[in-house]
C-alpha cells in the first residue's frame, strides 16, 4: 500500500511540474509590446522641465498612471525618453506619458490645459 501511495504521489508531482513548465517566463513573447523600463527617471523630468511634443511644452505631473504597455502606444521620443499616448486618446492629446516603472507612466500636461492638473 505504501508503494502505491508513493507512485501516486510521484505521478501528482510529475503532472504538476508538466503543467507549470508550459507557463514559463517567455509565454508572452509576441503577444504584447514591452517598452523599456528606465533604470531611473531622467533628471530633466525629476527637475520639472517640460518635454517638447509637436512644438508645445508638456509639463510633468506628480501623479503617475498605472497602465499596461498594451494600453499605450509610442508617439515619439524626447532627449532619449520614449513618449506615449493612451490608445483611447485622439489628437489633440489630453495627456502624454513617459514610462516610469513597470506598468507606471508619468503624466505630462500642457501648461494651458483647461483640465484640472493631476497633482
Amino acid at each position: 500500500m505504501k508503494i502505491l501511495s508513493m507512485i501516486f504521489c510521484g505521478f501528482l508531482v510529475m503532472a504538476a511540474l508538466e503543467g507549470c513548465s508550459s507557463t514559463g517566463g517567455n509565454g508572452n513573447i509576441g503577444n504584447m509590446p514591452t517598452y523599456k523600463i528606465p533604470d531611473e527617471e531622467a533628471a530633466w523630468i525629476r527637475n520639472g522641465n517640460p518635454l517638447v511634443f509637436e512644438d508645445d511644452p508638456w509639463y510633468p505631473q506628480d501623479a503617475v498612471e498605472v497602465m499596461l504597455d498594451s494600453e499605450v502606444y509610442l508617439v515619439g521620443e524626447f532627449q532619449g525618453v520614449q513618449i506615449f499616448a493612451d490608445k483611447t486618446d485622439v489628437r489633440p492629446f489630453n495627456r502624454l506619458y513617459t514610462k516610469f516603472a513597470r506598468n507606471q507612466f508619468r503624466i505630462f500636461k500642457k501648461a494651458n490645459d483647461p483640465h484640472k492638473p493631476a497633482r
